[in-house]
């Protein structure tokens, strides 16, 4: 199997099982409160507050157009703690009929944002509706960053647990609580709408917050299962994905959106949405809706042509909200459109926000630094201590970054292809199934006159390294133990050009996993191997690993709990660091690591293990070093110059 096969059969497998949780009205009643709280853990949210304990929105205005029948205001709000969102809000006149119906439009990505989509909410406006129109970090008037993975290489991101589109969702939800401080607001009536970026905003507030009542995404609908299949995800912003813990799909946020109205709208020729998955989301969410007993709460509009508006999306949604905000029942077809001509459009700096340059302190550069909280170096005095912070950590570690691991393993099916003597040893090559489809290699070499069965050092070896090169990693270590060389994904047998890294670490996020957690379960499963080996003794385990591998490593005999010794070379200092910008080089990545521990939390948790360095040791290990002397064991923390002058203690 190709990495390209599996990630593509694990999406399908996601896309398949969404919904699945649903088989009645009652579970999905009973259900719905723990999925959200999901989906708000997944956008980096789960701390969020109840909105009626949030509080109130700051919101300063820096100028007003009074176009006749509607008003601009041209305003900024504070949606936590100096960050700041630009917006223009379009109040119709008064005329005795407020309170108005509101509707949030959320922006696409465009440049001059509000400039550029300024005629959807004019026209709302026209309609009778409140619209606020909301930027976004990336291309607002202060510009933030969307594409942290997909262009500056931060794919730290994912083990931070930090998707930018837990910071437009929490805009949107703010922007929702600045609307129900407003005395023309009927507070009751809010829908939500946008096209691209903002058709995705659309879906993400709909399913967090229950107070719209009424959403119309455009252009943002499919499923996981086209997104890695067809690669349209190499078109996507960082901003179109939840952090995947949880194994959820489209269809799993709309359910979240039920029974309120929903209308997908969507293009038949769209390069990044293919039409196919849009059918698919729209007909497992059709399912939910009828047996909710609410179908006609959903629709499908497609239209022809790329990746755009269409006069037949914009009308259906006019006429849609009308429908559900006003109780007008008003068909599209009689329902006027925009109006996009020269003279009615607003120029670019009549609708700016800041004429006075940002607000101090503005974090829109920085939000991604500090979004979301990363775990502290525990606090450990004692053995007690460690092994109750070891407990939660493995725990927390299984649920939230490993949870894609197979719940059900395959046989592991060891089998020795060939035996093998060379230079006074002996060995075999053996190969084993990690996951369904993959069928990994090992190779296993130890001294004729080594007393069997024997300690082993498994060392996997590293993406793009030279001809034998783990294996003369091996060779220095001067111990009568049994070597044993195992090939994880990407490794080997399975390796894939360095072209496809961007895509892989990117497409593996989005079904759940990342390179380096794939390669924490092949490493669990290569030591299962091995230790079923005849020539191995199975309590005399160590693992020796370098560079990235040295992270892996790290994960797996946490996990494992039974590892002897763990040799290190070149170890990572941090998981909480960017990567180049193509996407190429080592993937240390793993989801929501980070909120959890680093690496060397992780080093000092496995006491008391043998944890070896070979040459220079980061700073940042300093804490495990410490850990170790605190606990009794200092002599187990053992630093060597070079690999051979390790002398076991197994």
């Amino acid at each position: 199997m190709t990495i390209r096969e599996y990630l593509s059969h694990e999406a399908i497998k996601i896309t398949e099982n969404a919904l699945k949780d649903f088989t009645s009205k009652e579970a999905f009643h009973k259900l719905l409160p723990m999925k959200r709280m999901q989906f708000l853990e997944m956008m980096g949210l789960s701390d969020l507050p109840p909105h009626h304990e949030r509080p109130p929105v700051k919101a300063v205005t820096t100028g007003v157009l009074d176009k006749g029948l509607y008003r601009i205001h041209k305003l900024y709000y504070e949606s936590i703690p100096n960050l700041f969102v630009t917006a223009n809000l379009y109040m119709p006149k008064r005329d005795g009929r407020a309170p108005f119906p509101a509707v949030l439009y959320f922006c696409g990505h465009s440049q001059n944002q509000k400039w550029h989509y300024q005629a959807h909410p004019r026209h709302f406006a026209q309609l009778g509706f409140v619209c606020l129109i909301v930027e976004t970090i990336q291309l607002g008037e202060v510009q933030g960053y969307h594409h942290g993975c997909y262009r500056e290489g931060w794919f730290h991101w994912y083990s931070r647990g930090y998707t930018p589109a837990g910071v437009e969702l929490l805009n949107a939800i703010r922007a929702i609580d600045f609307l129900t401080q407003l005395d023309e607001v009927d507070r009751d009536k809010i829908g939500a709408t946008g096209i691209s970026g903002g058709g995705a905003t659309t879906w993400w507030v709909a399913a967090a917050d229950e107070r719209v009542k009424v959403a119309a995404p455009v252009c943002a609908t499919a499923t996981l299962a086209s997104h890695i299949y067809d690669k349209t995800i190499d078109g996507h912003c960082d901003c179109m994905w939840w952090i995947n813990t949880y194994l959820w799909d489209l269809a799993d946020v709309g359910a979240l959106i039920a029974p309120r109205a929903l209308m997908i709208a969507s293009s038949d020729r769209d390069a990044i949405f293919t039409i196919q998955s849009i059918r698919k989301v729209y007909s497992q969410l059709k399912r939910l809706y009828e047996m909710l007993g609410v179908a006609d709460n959903l629709r499908l509009v497609e239209t022809p042509g790329a990746h755009s508006y269409h006069r037949i999306s914009r009308t259906s949604i006019f006429s849609w909200f009308m429908k559900h905000l006003q109780g007008r029942e008003i068909p599209p077809e009689q329902v006027e459109d925009i109006d996009e001509s020269n003279e009615r459009i607003e120029p670019i700096e009549a609708l700016r926000v800041y004429v006075d340059g940002e607000p101090k302190g503005n974090r829109v550069r920085t939000i991604q630094d500090d979004f979301i909280k990363l775990a502290e170096p525990p606090k450990i005095d004692s053995e007690a201590d460690l092994r109750r912070v070891r407990e939660k950590v493995v725990s927390e570690l299984k649920r939230k970054t490993f949870n894609a691991f197979p719940k059900e393993p395959p046989p592991l099916d060891l089998k020795v292809e060939f035996e093998f003597a060379h230079d006074g040893a002996t060995g075999c090559r053996f190969a084993f199934t990690s996951e369904e489809g993959w069928r990994l290699h090992g190779t296993l070499v130890i001294s004729r006159g080594a007393k069997q069965p024997a300690p082993a050092i498994i060392a996997p070896r590293n993406p793009l390294e030279g001809r034998n090169e783990t294996e003369s990693f091996l060779g220095r270590i001067n111990v009568p133990y049994a070597k044993v060389v195992v090939e994880l994904r990407g490794t080997g047998d399975t390796a894939w050009g360095e072209e496809l890294q961007w895509h892989i670490r990117r497409a593996a996020a989005w079904t759940g996993r990342t390179i380096a957690s794939m390669r924490v379960y092949d490493l669990l499963r290569a030591l299962e191997a091995a230790r079923s080996l005849p020539q191995v003794d199975a309590n005399s385990i160590a693992i020796a690993a370098r560079g990235e591998m040295a992270a892996v490593a790290l994960y797996a005999a946490l996990l494992d709990g039974r590892v002897r010794t763990l040799i290190l070379q070149s170890p990572p200092a941090t998981q909480n660091a960017p990567s180049s910008r193509d996407g190429r080089g080592q993937a240390i990545e793993m989801l929501n690591c980070l909120q959890i521990t680093d690496l060397p939390q992780v080093a000092g948790l496995l006491y008391p293990t043998e944890i070896v360095f070979v040459g220079d040791m980061p700073n940042s290990y300093l804490w495990a070093k410490e850990l170790y002397g605190k606990l009794g064991s200092p002599h187990k923390f053992i630093f060597v110059h070079e690999v051979s002058g390790w002398k076991p203690s197994l």
